[in-house]
């Protein structure tokens, strides 16, 4: 691979996303995932399991 075929490649890289949270919002992502543990453990305690 030459740098003239691997420049379309990086190029398309870039444009393609997940939509998640950026890789510097380290915060962002831990309130959410206690969020989703609270929220499981509502689900749960409401459900009657365990």
């Amino acid at each position: 691979m030459n740098a003239n075929s691997a420049a379309p490649a990086a190029r398309a890289r870039d444009l393609v996303g997940t939509g998640g949270p950026k890789e510097d919002s380290a915060r962002l992502e831990h309130v959410l995932g206690w969020t989703l543990v609270v929220v499981v453990a509502m689900f749960v305690t409401q459900i009657g399991w365990l």
